[in-house]
């Protein structure tokens, strides 16, 4: 389980190539689950509109139980994007795992914590500028002292923990069971009988961490769309 990263250095950066590999293969899978779902739109839907269809009314539920429609509306395609991104994302390491020369190339983009934690810093991010926007700069700096002025560097302290613990969480459940499976692997699969006896195992947490991806892809968005109910309702 100890694989190297495909590093690259650029302009004194260094970028790790799988990363790079996954978020692509991520994103285009996305995609094209988008547009093949619309492309054929019939007002008695089959197939990939029925499930396109479900996803939207899944997370707009998600938006409705947290702020009001009217306000929530804007955010339902970035709710969409984020589910099935995560969800996807989650999923690619499952069936393998792809090593070259020692390099890891091929896995989960979230087992990466420098993933997980941009895209929580993404969505943290996001909260602000809309709060900002929709409550203009004045309303929404005062909320940061609210009840008290000494409240501020306390605020602070839990929009970065907030950062921390959206993004490791996330990481923390894919990179846990990329390991479990690869150790199912490598350490039952030795022979004949050892690849036997790592059958069932591999088929049962395979299919368990299907169910903690769709989880923690569930628990990403909400959580999303309560950092930013909480960043343009003045009630909270």
């Amino acid at each position: 389980m100890n694989h190297e990263a495909p590093m690259y250095e650029f302009l004194g950066l260094n970028f790790n190539l799988s990363n790079v590999l996954m978020i692509t293969v991520a994103s285009l899978i996305v995609f094209i689950i988008a547009a093949v779902s619309t492309r054929q739109l019939a007002m008695y839907p089959s197939g990939m509109q029925n499930f396109m269809e479900w996803v939207m009314d899944f997370v707009k539920g998600i938006v409705n139980s947290n702020m009001d429609w009217k306000e929530g509306g804007r955010f339902h395609v970035l709710g969409i994007t984020i589910m099935m991104y995560v969800f996807v994302s989650n999923m690619l390491g499952l069936p393998f795992a792809v090593t070259y020369d020692g390099v890891l190339w091929w896995k989960s983009p979230t087992a990466d914590p420098a993933v997980t934690l941009s895209l929580a810093a993404m969505v943290v991010g996001l909260s602000h500028y809309y709060g900002v926007k929709l409550r203009g700069v004045g309303a929404y700096g005062k909320e940061f002292f609210k009840p008290f002025w000494f409240m501020f560097p306390i605020k602070i302290i839990e929009e970065f923990a907030n950062t921390l613990t959206l993004g490791l969480r996330l990481y923390g459940n894919i990179f846990a069971g990329e390991i479990l499976l690869g150790l199912l692997a490598g350490g039952l699969a030795t022979g004949f009988w050892g690849h036997i006896a790592a059958i069932l195992p591999t088929l049962v947490w395979q299919g368990f961490s299907v169910f903690i991806g769709a989880i923690q892809a569930f628990i990403f968005t909400m959580l999303t769309m309560v950092y930013l109910s909480h960043k343009v309702n003045s009630d909270h």
